[in-house]
């Protein structure tokens, strides 16, 4: 599936020279991709690991890819089933996605709206409601549940 010249391009960057916080795994024969993000730094994220995965349809780059969280986030934008509002994942006109945008950039505005949720356009109102009007509540629930799904294991020392 991974055939085009692009993607064999963007693939080789992305596993030879990630972004910081960012892993890709990519299964031969598959369309889909696993990706793994850090949770961002002085976020309620913070520490956590979070799984991805990105379905890429025979139309990429002129299509987004399809992304969902694998791992649960307490997040406005992301929902109980892993689904993501974000513009860039999203056709025109409702969306922002151009065919110019890299899985790289994907990844990156995912981590970015991790660590900047947009209450303006939740996908989960009653999540946006609480991160504007009581952020230490919100802020104490992602990092619970961040440390309930998306702890590393710890290292056996026996």
């Amino acid at each position: 599936m991974f055939s085009t010249p692009r993607l064999k391009k963007e693939l080789s960057e992305l596993l030879g020279n990630p972004p910081f916080g960012i892993r890709v795994n990519v299964e031969e024969g598959s369309s889909v991709l696993e990706a793994e993000l850090h949770g961002p730094k002085d976020s309620p994220y913070e520490n956590g690991i979070f799984k991805l995965l990105l379905e890429l349809s025979q139309k990429y780059p002129f299509e987004p890819p399809r992304v969902t969280f694998v791992t649960p986030v307490y997040h406005p934008n992301i929902d109980s089933r892993g689904r993501i509002c974000l513009d860039i994942l999203k056709l025109p006109p409702t969306g922002a996605w151009k065919p110019l945008i890299t899985l790289e950039g994907v990844l990156i505005a995912i981590c970015n709206l991790m660590n900047c949720p947009n209450p303006n356009d939740p996908l989960v109102p009653d999540i946006a409601k609480e991160f504007m009007n009581e952020k230490e509540t919100f802020d104490f629930k992602a990092r619970k549940l961040t440390k309930i799904h998306a702890s590393a294991p710890k290292a056996n020392t026996d």
